[in-house]
């Protein structure tokens, strides 16, 4: 048997061998070598053959010198990983769940996995694999024996939804949210909202049956009336009172909050220490797919409901940072102004036990002419709450932070990750905790990396 067909067959037949990184090989994985934007992956093949991989793929020649036989040098590896995915995809048997959405879409994916693993065999795209090529790096990925299938699926321009959804072709699909991100390309979330309905619009996806839906908007109710256009079997929307699910009530006990959320016309008390939207939604979201086909909801409520934190969106670190105990929780993986509105109100009511409170900012990326209003908007946030410590970094907010002459908050300006770590070394005091959040890429976001690495443990 050719190289070619060896490859091929031991990628339909496994699960999670395909790896993009070096860096993640084990043993018997297989490494595709990618062109970046400073190196091409064949110059980590020799690393990614020591840590064990089985496979090497590449689309540029190799030295002559190289002996290592298992390399397969194929014209275009995007091609290989396209032509390869829709040939699994076709093969896999199980139901296919598609989440879409401005945020949230990771950590939907995480509680749904986390759930129906519980009794299920269930294959999903790890990180935040979303793109062209996470998406056909997680078919590759998936196991053809699995129930259930779950796919990330991003955009951040046009028509990029669609393609994806031809690949994916998910039969159940979760809309988690219309919010302001990506405007630098979209302009408007009326864009956003009809991009994101690409996935279960039948000409991109025939087999799109059940869409979940957050209802909350004018976008999102945009989405709503283009699925009833399609006909769907059936939508479920979550978030007003009157939809197939929502918050009936919320009672404060002492230290904790009792939850009454109505799904599908039952309902279901739950007890959590605190109260936060997101993860509200995400409960509401998992219990409606679990009623609606027909899952026990035992699996979720028979041990002690589980709060999940995923990092990089909302997870909590304890820390030894300059001789101090210090807790971080990190929302450095993205933003746009919803969320961090939201952050802001959830630190502020945060129980702090006498802990100073930091809140770290970054900018927010991509929100094109609009960038400086929408940070304007998020000192004016900040200011209706109290923090020992506001440090803002990033071109939008130091522009922002000149058109307010006066603040109650004490802030300080920092735009570089060391010097952020410096300020903190000099100022931090014993048992503060910290809440960073910012976009991808950032100046904050290099920081809560290297904070991070202060790990107690």
């Amino acid at each position: 048997m050719i190289l070619l067909e060896r490859i091929q067959k031991y990628i339909i037949k496994s699960e999670n061998k395909l790896k993009i990184s070096s860096k993640d090989i084990k043993k018997n994985d297989i490494f595709i070598a990618l062109k970046g934007s400073n190196n091409h992956g064949n110059k980590y093949i020799n690393e990614a053959i020591r840590a064990g991989a089985k496979f090497c793929i590449t689309d540029k020649k190799l030295p002559k010198s190289s002996s290592y036989q298992n390399i397969l040098l194929v014209e275009n590896v995007q091609k290989f990983l396209i032509d390869l995915s829709k040939l699994k995809r076709s093969l896999y048997k199980g139901k296919v769940i598609g989440i879409t959405g401005s945020a949230g879409k990771t950590s939907l994916k995480e509680y749904l996995k986390y759930y129906l693993s519980k009794k299920f065999k269930v294959s999903a795209s790890v990180k935040s694999y979303n793109n062209n090529l996470g998406v056909m790096i997680s078919i590759l990925n998936l196991n053809l024996k699995s129930h259930y299938a779950i796919f990330e699926i991003g955009t951040n321009n046009f028509f990029e939804i669609r393609e994806l959804t031809k690949l994916v072709k998910p039969s159940q699909i979760f809309i988690t949210n219309i919010l302001s991100t990506h405007l630098e390309n979209f302009i408007s979330k009326k864009n956003i909202a009809k991009e994101k309905a690409d996935i279960f619009i039948k000409k991109f996806n025939p087999l799109s049956k059940i869409l979940y839906l957050q209802k909350n908007t004018k976008e999102e109710e945009l989405i709503y009336r283009i699925a009833k256009k399609e006909k769907l079997k059936k939508i479920i929307c979550i978030g007003k009172n009157k939809d197939q699910g929502y918050v009936k009530e919320i009672k404060k006990l002492d230290s904790k909050y009792e939850i009454i959320i109505k799904i599908l016309n039952k309902n279901f008390k739950i007890i959590f220490p605190y109260f936060e939207q997101k993860m509200i939604s995400n409960l509401m979201f998992v219990l409606s797919f679990f009623v609606f086909n027909k899952i026990d909801t035992k699996i979720i409520f028979k041990n002690k409901l589980k709060i999940l934190r995923i990092d990089g969106r909302g997870s909590v670190h304890d820390l030894f940072f300059n001789n101090f105990k210090i807790i971080l929780i990190d929302q450095s993986y993205n933003a746009n102004p919803e969320t961090m509105i939201e952050s802001i109100k959830n630190f502020s009511a945060y129980k702090n036990n006498n802990r100073n409170k930091y809140l770290i900012l970054g900018n927010m990326n991509e929100l094109g002419v609009s960038s400086l209003d929408h940070h304007i908007e998020i000192i004016k946030e900040i200011e209706k709450n109290f923090f020992d410590q506001v440090i803002l970094s990033g071109d939008s907010f130091k522009k922002a932070l000149n058109m307010f002459p006066e603040l109650i908050n004490k802030y300080v300006y920092i735009n570089q990750s060391k010097s952020i770590m410096r300020y903190l070394e000099k100022n931090i005091h014993k048992n503060a905790i910290i809440m960073a959040k910012c976009s991808n890429k950032t100046e904050v976001n290099n920081f809560v990396k290297k904070l991070k690495l202060f790990r107690k443990g």
